[in-house]
């Protein structure tokens, strides 16, 4: 263990504690959080809208509470696939097009990167939940996601 000056055995044990405990690797991406409804269900989700917030995602998360998300929101319809590239919480994915219907939901599983997880058409929103959430809360394709126009709040 690399030891600091001034800090004793117990604190830096303490340190290393603490820092196991927190959310994620510390990446420097901060992401704005919004209300959304999802078929009947209302969600809390982390937006990520900047090139380094969608290319962030939820990398290096240990965790992700329960009924909350991450929202990807493109400028532009687009086909590209997603992947799970140092991820390690077990995700389920929902495509969502530019009129807030599913096109498509997938489970994704934690690997190297090799897999692209793709709809069979363009989306224009991914909304990324706990793996098996939208079953758990019989949502399908087709159904409706209100995302709204609203800021971001922080």
């Amino acid at each position: 263990m690399r030891t600091f000056p001034g800090i004793t055995g117990a604190a830096a044990l303490f340190l290393l504690i603490l820092g196991g405990c927190g959310p994620s690797r510390p990446t420097g991406v901060v992401f704005g959080e919004r209300e959304i409804r999802v078929g009947e269900r209302e969600i809390t989700v982390e937006v990520a809208i900047t090139p380094a917030q969608l290319e962030q995602g939820l990398k290096y998360r240990r965790s992700l509470p329960k009924d909350r998300g991450m929202l990807f929101i493109f400028s532009r319809p687009t086909a590209g696939g997603f992947w799970m590239k140092d991820t390690v919480i077990p995700l389920s994915i929902a495509f969502i097009d530019g009129e807030g219907l599913i096109v498509d939901i997938q489970d994704m599983e934690t690997d190297d990167g090799a897999r692209s997880y793709s709809p069979p058409r363009r989306y224009l929103y991914a909304l990324e939940m706990n793996r098996g959430w939208f079953e758990i809360n019989n949502i399908r394709p087709g159904d409706r996601v209100e995302i709204g126009r609203g800021e971001s709040r922080r």
